[in-house]
């Protein structure tokens, strides 16, 4: 019970944030064209800062060990999440990329991060950012591919490569591994920049979640399977996953991984929906309907984990 208070209390203060963040949408104080420059901002500049910041540490093997442990879970995790969207999440050529991507991909950066830097400190980020780093290895790849179809350059492998999150553990994992530190004029930007994740991304979201029509989601059965598959099947059957190997692996690296896999839909799905002219207005009510559900589902899941694991 003292593990669902904590979590349910942290999740209680992103939805506060993201309250303020659908408060400006009311009263006007910010438009569609800022939220999209807020959105390009956390995605090319804030997360590359927060993964080079949690890099700054001082080298640990058993760290280190995790750090490896926690890549292959959650490669392995993204594969699986892959070849049961493609089973199972079926539509029109319109809504079927939509409900593949919803499954599969987590809030993990937005509102993952948050919650674990509140609930497990600074090493439960660390962690938290490797989950990040395959979601972007997958989401530039294969969701590129699901969403755009087989159009030209939509297959190229640059993205996979070349993303926010393989850039900021190529510029973060060599410091950590060197036990270097950045000099002080360059670390206390990067730290403030990566500070701004957790309060600009719950403004951004709640922005959204302000003008989220939620009627074509409500038309959708498919998009019912789609919300439980990533807000409750796929989180438990992690724990579950996990729980056979708790007396091998860090307890940090298992609960962070759990959190990063119970967020709610990737608002990333939205905008590739947007770009790719699938279906927006089922893309916006997923992302927008689990992260309303997820303050339902994020507690017990996560106190479930914080329990067994």
């Amino acid at each position: 019970m003292q593990n669902l208070i904590t979590v349910a209390t942290q999740v209680g203060v992103l939805f506060a944030l993201m309250g303020v963040g659908a408060l400006c949408r009311r009263f006007r104080l910010v438009d569609e064209a800022a939220i999209k420059g807020i959105v390009n901002i956390l995605i090319l500049v804030v997360t590359p800062c927060l993964i080079v910041d949690v890099f700054q540490r001082p080298f640990a093997p058993e760290m280190m060990q995790g750090f490896a442990w926690a890549a292959f879970v959650a490669f392995a995790a993204h594969a699986a999440l892959v070849l049961a969207a493609r089973a199972f999440a079926f539509g029109d050529g319109m809504s079927r990329p939509v409900l593949r991507l919803s499954m599969v991909f987590s809030n993990a950066g937005f509102m993952g991060i948050p919650l674990e830097q509140a609930i497990l400190g600074a090493e439960g980020v660390f962690y938290g950012v490797v989950y990040v780093v395959m979601f972007n290895v997958f989401f530039w790849s294969w969701g590129l591919r699901e969403m755009g179809g087989h159009g030209k350059g939509v297959s190229s492998i640059r993205p996979m490569i070349l993303n926010p999150g393989t850039i900021g553990v190529a510029a973060g994992l060599p410091l950590f591994l060197l036990s270097k530190t950045l000099p002080e004029v360059v670390r206390t930007p990067v730290s403030l920049l990566a500070d701004l994740n957790t309060p600009l991304a719950m403004l951004v979201i709640g922005f959204y979640l302000a003008g989220a029509d939620f009627r074509r989601v409500a038309r959708t059965p498919a998009a019912y399977l789609a919300a439980f598959v990533r807000l409750v099947a796929y989180p438990v059957a992690m724990i579950a996953l996990l729980h056979m190997f708790r007396t091998r692996l860090p307890r940090e690296m298992m609960i962070a991984l759990v959190i990063a896999a119970s967020a709610p839909v990737a608002a990333l799905v939205s905008m590739f929906a947007a770009k790719f002219g699938r279906d927006v207005d089922l893309s916006v009510g997923l992302v927008s309907g689990t992260t309303l559900i997820s303050i339902i589902t994020m507690p017990p899941v996560i106190a479930l984990a914080m329990e067994l694991l």
